[in-house]
């Protein structure tokens, strides 16, 4: 798709995805690890000026955030595939509530904060209804990781004939090429823009 030419940003709300403490903050669970990258931490920085243009022309800013529900003892409730993937998450690690769970200072606070169990904003969780109850049909798009939370939920917003556009530059994955490769793969489904053209649209915006 090419980019969107027109938009009506009161019909409008920013998304992002996991841009939590956990993921980006040196003492969240992926900090602590180790685990990360400088793409990812430049996120907030980036996606934050689209965020106030957007609030600026009477737009929403929806958070989605990655959550690990506390079981029985409070050990997360870990799907098997992740905990293999990520045996470093233990009790407490994006519980919600907590530090970890929350968005990074840079973005917050949101309008509204959907707790999300798997890679999509959608799967199971209040997103569609409350852009069904705002009228809301664009979503602008961005956050961590590209060919996982971000592309999952475009493709559910597709599916939902919800108009999406796609930060390229407000995306990122913990290997540069398979970011890149991601944005070429969903060129179908959505308007791939980057954060300084997504400015200027809501900017031009009557």
């Amino acid at each position: 798709m090419g980019a969107l030419t027109t938009i009506d940003p009161k019909r409008t709300a920013l998304l992002t995805i996991d841009l939590q403490n956990d993921f980006l903050h040196p003492e969240g669970a992926y900090g602590r690890a180790g685990q990360g990258s400088e793409a990812i931490k430049a996120l907030p920085a980036r996606v934050a000026p689209v965020r106030d243009a957007l609030r600026a022309k009477g737009g929403t800013y929806v958070s989605a955030q990655f959550t690990l529900v506390p079981g029985p003892g409070g050990e997360p409730l870990i799907a098997p595939h992740l905990k293999q993937l990520r045996p470093f998450l233990t009790k407490g690690d994006f519980a919600p509530g907590g530090f970890g769970h929350s968005l990074v200072d840079d973005l917050a606070p949101a309008d509204y904060t959907i707790e999300k169990v798997a890679y999509s904003a959608f799967y199971q969780t209040r997103l569609e209804y409350i852009l069904r109850a705002l009228d809301i049909d664009t979503l602008i798009v961005g956050g961590i990781v590209t060919n996982g939370g971000v592309a999952s939920t475009l493709r559910d917003a597709h599916l939902r004939n919800i108009e999406t556009i796609m930060l390229s530059d407000g995306c990122a994955a913990f290997k540069q090429e398979v970011h890149d490769a991601t944005l070429m793969s969903l060129g179908t489904v959505t308007h791939v823009m980057t954060c300084a053209e997504t400015i200027a649209l809501l900017e031009s915006a009557t």
